[in-house]
């Protein structure tokens, strides 16, 4: 990744997804959280989630036309993702962050039939399986959780194969006080 230490966690985020090729979302999920700028809590994570799913998505379809432009409207929508959304509002930011990612592929407006339902599932089954893990907050641990629902959702909806690293481990259970360690599914052991 380009040495971008004075860039906001949002900067970051499009500048290195506009410019990878990777076709992994979990592992440049990783690689983005790694960096300084990306913090273990905040909305950073909101844009994070849609931005490396449709740089995934353009480069395993190795169609890269429209790629930038969706990740610049990705942005737009997920800053209206408020921090705190999961437990002010009850809609974690990265299940809206898939939701995103599928309205943004699909082309879906307000108006839309298929593309709508389909968008608003994505939302429902990242949410569901967030809701399912419990609270407190993780950004870390709800990024992991959605990403890999968003590609099986990929699959069984678009018949797209996805490249999912599934052996993911938290790196950042230190930095996180509410940490579920043993509860959550990717706690790397001490």
């Amino acid at each position: 990744m380009p040495n971008q230490e004075n860039a906001s966690a949002i900067e970051l985020i499009e500048g290195y997804c506009t410019a990878s090729t990777m076709e992994n979302p979990l592992e440049m999920a990783l690689i983005l959280m790694r960096n300084p700028a990306v913090k273990m809590h905040g909305p950073e994570h909101h844009f994070l989630i849609p931005a490396v799913l449709l740089s995934s998505y353009y480069n395993t379809k190795k169609e890269y036309s429209e790629k930038e432009q969706k990740i610049k409207d990705a942005r737009q929508r997920a800053s209206n993702v408020l921090s705190g959304f999961c437990g002010f509002y009850g809609d974690c930011g990265a299940a809206v962050g898939t939701g995103i990612f599928i309205s943004l592929i699909t082309n879906s407006t307000p108006l839309s039939t298929e593309n709508w339902r389909l968008s608003n599932l994505m939302t429902s089954k990242s949410l569901y399986t967030i809701a399912n893990h419990g609270g407190p907050r993780c950004c870390k641990r709800n990024t992991f959780l959605a990403l890999n629902v968003a590609v099986k959702f990929l699959k069984e909806n678009f018949d797209l194969e996805m490249k999912a690293r599934q052996d993911i481990q938290c790196e950042f259970n230190d930095l996180n006080k509410e940490c579920l360690k043993q509860k959550c599914p990717f706690y790397a052991c001490d």
